[in-house]
Order: structure tokens, then sequence, then C-alpha cells
């Protein structure tokens, strides 16, 4: 996966993707899905799909530029002041970084090679607390917290609800509230390719109806074609969340990076 927005302008905002995997694979790109609240509105947008699992691996992303955008920056909010924001950006933001990294990087990787025993993991619960984990001085907290997947809802997404909360005062502000919006979809990708990585591997049955596919088992293609479209749809709502996230904040506070 490559870098996508490198630059946003008052009058344009271009989006840039360089497609490459092992030197030969062309990689997804993904790019806010909607326009975010009191921001630019593109002209055009780019729509992602992957059909077979050839195409998955093989076919170009498609470049989408949006020019002549309308901007009106969203205003920052600070839950208490900008103190406060600063010192949530240094504590969450590293998870949601380092989170956006293995997405693009170990969780593609293992969604293009079928290998659902890594999308399992990756997207696993740490365990609940043991009687032996109330023994350690911290009640297991750390060694438990090193159990939980690289894009799992403990070790990513609670830090983006938590930063999306700092952005609020006395009453949820719009912007809390549209970060929070992406995260939701992002809980409902991680919660997909985990079940799907499940029943893959004989751990889970599927039933009621699973993704859409009828009251009968899913086959294998089924299921590949499922986790290739939730992969792209939480590439789209970690950018957007992102791109959201970024507006308003502070010089000295660097900008999260894309996907």
């Amino acid at each position: 996966l490559a870098s996508f927005l490198n630059s946003l302008t008052v009058a344009t905002m271009k989006l840039v993707i360089i497609a490459g995997l092992a030197g030969t694979l062309q990689a997804l790109a993904f790019s806010p899905s909607s326009t975010p609240i009191n921001s630019v509105r593109p002209t055009s947008q780019l729509q992602a799909e992957a059909t077979t699992r050839g195409e998955f691996l093989s076919t170009a992303a498609v470049a989408a530029i949006a020019s002549a955008g309308v901007v009106t920056p969203i205003q920052p909010a600070y839950a208490r002041g900008r103190a406060t924001l600063e010192a949530a950006y240094d504590r969450y933001s590293p998870r949601i970084i380092d989170g956006g990294k293995f997405y693009k990087g170990q969780l593609y990787g293992a969604i293009s090679k079928g290998d659902w025993k890594s999308i399992e993991t990756a997207t696993a619960e740490p365990p609940k607390k043991s009687k032996e984990d109330r023994l350690l001085q911290d009640g297991g907290i750390a060694k438990r917290a090193a159990q939980a997947g690289g894009f799992s809802d403990s070790r990513v997404l609670t830090a983006m609800d938590l930063f999306a909360a700092t952005f609020s005062e006395s009453s949820i502000s719009p912007k809390t509230k549209a970060l929070k919006a992406e995260v939701d979809k992002l809980r409902e990708v991680v919660e997909g390719l985990n079940k799907a990585a499940r029943i893959s591997l004989g751990e889970e049955k599927a039933g009621g109806g699973l993704f859409g596919m009828g009251s009968k088992a899913p086959s294998k293609g089924e299921l590949t074609k499922e986790v290739k479209d939730l992969y792209v749809k939480g590439g789209n709502a970690y950018n957007q969340y992102v791109f959201i996230a970024n507006e308003g904040l502070p010089v000295q506070l660097e900008k999260i990076p894309f996907l």
C-alpha cells in the first residue's frame, strides 16, 4: 500500500496512489469514502472493488483527484484545553499510527495470501483475566495487552475512540461524532474479519445468513471475497478518520499518516 493524500490546499486536494507489493503485486489504495463535516466537497471519489482473489492481487487501484473544493475547516474543539489535546495525542496516536502500519502491512499480507490463522490472530481480543493474572503486580494488564491482535479493538480501536472524545467539551461535538462513526465501521470490519477467519478454520459455525450469504455455510471462495471487501471498507474508514482528526490539529502536532 502506498502513501496517499500528499497535499491538501484550499483549492485542490490530490490523492496520490502508488502501486506496489513485493515489486510485482499492486496494492489496494484507500480514500475517504464520504465528505468530512464542513470540509472539502470533492468532485469525484475513488471506488475500490475486489471481486475475485486474482483481482484483489493484480488490479491497479484507481486514483481520484478532487479539485475546486470549497473549504471551511472544522474548528478545533478541545476537551479541556490545548494541553489536554496534546496529552491525548501523545498517549493515543502511537497506537493509532502503529495500527495503520499493521493494517497495510501484516494484515494485508495475511489477506492476500489467504492466511486465515494470521487474520484471526491479527483481529483477536486478549483472553479474559485469569487467576494467575490476578497474582501479578499489575493484575496481568501488560501480559494481556501483549496478546491483543495487531489491529484489534483493544489495541487500536479503543485508542481511536478515546482520541475522538478529546475533541468534545461538555457535549459531544460534531467532530467527535464523525470520528466515532468511522470507528464503528472499523469495529464491524474487525469483527467480520475475525468471524470469517474462525469459520474458515472450522472454529465457528456460520449461521443466520452470515454476510448475506443465506443460511448455508459459506464456501472458502465466498469467505475470501468477503474479507477482501471488508479490508477495503476498513481502509476507507481508517483514512476518513485520519482526514477528520488531522483538521485543526495544532501545528506542533504531527499529522497522523494515511494508509
